[in-house]
């Protein structure tokens, strides 16, 4: 069999087209073939394969100067051929190039497995001697829609909706059908429309003018296959509303002192009860790493892919059958379930002595489960060195690995009891979470996760990996609303220089496990993809820190500010010791203020031109060789937390890779504004009012009365003086306001959601905050007031949020 690829694509002198044959098993591993043209336009390669029917063949072009790849097609959904004419013997294939489209977020698995979840096939087998297929992306769809073909003359139905001719969605958003050639005439006429599924009404067509394909001669034996640019239909962007919530945070009549993955699953019926599309929750990964409350920080995980056992939901497990322990634990769950926060040391010892107890009873069957076998398999590369740090960990009383002895490796680990405890506790966690995450999709929720910027110097990827990082290094950030004297997170920072040596597989590897979970993920402090803010050890400020990767300032460059040197104004390169960088905030220090007039004049126009203009170009290409790779990693949508010194390329990458922005308008991103107006909102971004590191909105409205009175008096349009506390249709109003941007998602806490009902909300405020930021060591402990149960029963609450969501379009 002949396949003839033709492709349409301008070139500049110097460049040629490859065409990428991607291998079935692993879509990374490609087979090339150069294209040849005659005039730097029209390109075409003839490949001989031999392919059965039913057979298809994934590909995409590339653009390559010299031996080197200039740029290649989008990845996330490639061409796809389906070999379906078994009597064919040539298919000639007209493509068009296909780069990153404006609404590719409607590729992700949030839109194609959630929102707009339909049943992909595979094209049917034709017989006929001569075929014209169609494809055609319609990404706009929703999911009670499909795609049908109308045109002129009897073989396209002969404009008669009620004849249009059913198309096949063989993948994602792609559409097509294969026709009869003998039935054509010389040119095809025709328009796409979308059909309802569930009822027979009038069909929505696609806007602009008549399609038109004029036909060339067919032989017997031969398939043409267009690829026709995307069809548009007069369908509003789809907005949604969720809700924000740690896992940990969640409360039903049956958890354990803290949330678990079954509760979970009852937060999605609350969502689907309320018209909400999305729940969105911290990371969830292992922090177990003193039992101790300190190890309720999210954030510092001991590995990028086991989860932390305090999710186990026991409910979901067999029961012990010890009636006597079993009652034990069911007094201390009542116990530690009524408390009003987390008792994080006395829950987490009670749930692992719980899981040993069922670990003992359950052993032996589990291991001999095919789920389990299949897990292992797939898992083991990080289960096993996970299962070894927590072995030795326990053993030697301590996550520090460096002070473990040197035998303790994972190679010297003897696979027992203790290290298959682990293997069964991972188990549990996977196959939970996996079911909350299928319970979403049938719901049409989007689990929304999050990806941490950094990993803890003492866990499992630091101890096995450690090429991949900086350990003489902290992450942390410069002084900003939440920290004067920044923030020092105590991560090392990344290697990038030897990630990018095997093109960020680690990266890779993280973020298609996170797919496995969720189908839209938050980047926490996206920056960091940019320059990190790295304190070198063993400092703790924030202040001694620096921008890396930066283009530090030689000395002759300083100087040409007019600027004279002076160690208290600088800091040396981390790198280099012949570059410096200005000290951030140095305007508050005594080196600064020793500065006459014109020193000070010269050296904040170096600061400014350091911080916001001489990197900008750099940290664009810095970005750009990472991000690319990961967003299109898995098909998981995409959002950033972009707050904090933002430069001006990170919009630009943003905007480039389709990424979604968060905008809280509290905190504007145009320094001319003391609050955001949420009409000017970016339809490609998360709309909040708070997240985990801010007050809630209850809390904020009380921080500060002059900063209430300007809000209430501007962005609200309220005349007199703003009432404390928050009353519960002001919290009403402004929630509304909020649901009402352009966003394409409005996501609030489930603190400000219960902030407009005065009967269920938690009296104490205070109560409510989730995180301080500026206290490095603060307790990680709220919890709910009020059962999921008790939640799901508030029908005048809940019918309140549907409408609000209803109203704004949502």
């Amino acid at each position: 069999m002949k396949l003839l690829f033709n492709l349409e694509y301008q070139t500049s002198f110097g460049e040629n087209l490859v065409l990428n044959i991607m291998s079935e098993d692993d879509k990374s591993k490609v087979t090339q073939y150069k294209m040849s043209t005659l005039d730097g336009l029209h390109w075409s390669y003839q490949l001989t394969k031999g392919a059965k029917a039913e057979a298809h063949i994934d590909y995409y072009y590339s653009v390559y100067r010299g031996d080197k790849e200039a740029r290649h097609e989008w990845l996330t959904e490639p061409h796809h051929l389906e070999i379906i004419a078994p009597k064919a013997n040539f298919y000639m294939v007209y493509d068009h190039w296909i780069d990153i489209p404006e609404d590719s977020y409607m590729y992700s698995s949030a839109f194609t497995e959630c929102i707009a979840a339909r049943k992909r096939e595979k094209s049917e087998e034709v017989s006929y001697s001569q075929v014209v297929r169609l494809k055609v992306r319609a990404p706009q769809l929703r999911g009670n829609e499909r795609l049908a073909l109308l045109g002129s003359g009897e073989a396209l139905g002969n404009w008669e909706a009620k004849r249009a001719l059913k198309m096949t969605e063989h993948e994602s958003h792609e559409w097509v059908i294969s026709l009869d050639a003998d039935e054509l005439g010389e040119t095809m006429e025709f328009k796409f429309v979308a059909l309802d599924e569930e009822e027979d009404v009038t069909p929505l067509w696609e806007n602009g003018n008549n399609r038109t394909v004029v036909l060339p001669q067919i032989k017997k034996g031969e398939v043409i296959v267009y690829e026709l640019s995307r069809a548009f239909f007069p369908i509003y962007p789809w907005k949604g509303a969720g809700t924000v919530i740690p896992v940990f945070s969640l409360r039903s009549e049956g958890s354990f002192g803290v949330g678990d993955f079954g509760d979970l699953k009852m937060m999605v019926d609350w969502a689907d009860k309320t018209n909400q599309h999305i729940i969105q929750i911290l990371p969830i990964n292992d922090t177990n790493m003193t039992q101790t409350w300190q190890d309720s920080y999210p954030y510092n995980s001991i590995s990028i892919y086991a989860l932390h056992p305090q999710y186990t939901d026991f409910r979901q497990l067999p029961e012990i059958k010890d009636e006597k322990i079993k009652i034990q634990f069911e007094q201390l769950r009542h116990e530690l379930n009524a408390l009003p926060q987390i008792d994080y040391e006395r829950m987490f010892a009670a749930k692992m002595d719980y899981l040993h107890a069922l670990f003992e009873q359950e052993w032996a069957t589990i291991k001999r489960r095919a789920t389990y076998k299949a897990f292992y398999e797939q898992n083991k590369e990080w289960l096993v060195p996970y299962a070894a740090f927590c072995y030795y960990r326990d053993k030697y009383k301590t996550a520090v690995f460096s002070e473990w002895p040197k035998d303790a490796t994972v190679k010297a680990l003897k696979i027992d009891k203790d290290v298959e405890f682990w293997f069964f506790v991972q188990y549990n966690l996977d196959q939970q979470m996996h079911a909350a995450h299928e319970y979403a999709r049938q719901h049409h929720v989007i689990l929304k996760g999050d990806i941490p910027i950094g990993i803890s110097r003492d866990g499992v990827e630091a101890w096995v990996e450690p090429k991949y990082f900086n350990l003489n290094g902290q992450a942390g950030a410069p002084p900003d609303p939440f920290s004067a004297d920044g923030q020092n997170w105590g991560f090392p920072t990344y290697n990038w220089d030897e990630m990018m040596k095997d093109d960020c597989v680690w990266w890779t590897r993280r973020f298609r496990k996170m797919a496995q979970f969720f189908d839209a993920y938050r980047i926490d402090h996206v920056l960091g993809f940019f320059r990190i803010w790295e304190i070198p050890v063993p400092e703790k400020s924030g202040l001694m820190g620096q921008f890396a990767p930066a283009l530090g300032m030689s000395k002759e460059e300083i100087a040409g500010y007019g600027v004279n040197f002076n160690d208290g104004l600088f800091l040396v390169d981390h790198k280099r010791n012949d570059r410096w960088h200005p000290r951030i905030a140095v305007q508050f220090q005594q080196a600064y203020e020793q500065l006459d007039e014109e020193q000070k004049y010269n050296f904040n126009r170096l600061y400014n031109d350091y911080f916001y203009r001489r990197n900008n170009q750099f940290w664009y290409q810095e970005a750009m060789k990472k991000l690319p790779r990961l967003t299109q990693a898995t098909r998981m949508l995409v959002c950033a937390e972009d707050l904090g010194m933002v430069p001006e390329c990170v919009p630009w990458v943003m905007n480039e890779l389709r990424i979604l922005s968060l905008e809280i308008q509290t905190m504007p991103k145009d320094p001319n504004l003391r609050f955001g107006k949420l009409s000017h909102n970016p339809y490609r971004s998360v709309c909040t009012f708070s997240t985990h590191d801010m007050p809630t909105l209850r809390q904020w409205w009380d921080e500060d009365y002059e900063q209430t009175q300007v809000y209430y008096n501007g962005p609200l349009r309220r005349g007199g003086d703003a009432p404390h506390p928050l009353p519960g249709w002001l919290a009403k109003d402004i929630v509304s306001r909020q649901l009402t941007s352009p966003s394409m998602l409005c996501l609030l806490s489930l603190q400000d959601w219960l902030s407009i009902d005065e009967k269920l909300r938690l009296p104490d405020q205070n109560a409510e905050r989730i995180n301080i930021p500026a206290n490095p060591r603060h307790y990680w402990r709220y919890r709910m007031h009020m059962t999921i149960e008790d939640l799901l029963k508030a029908d005048d609450f809940n019918e309140t949020i549907k409408t609000l969501i209803s109203q704004s379009g949502r």
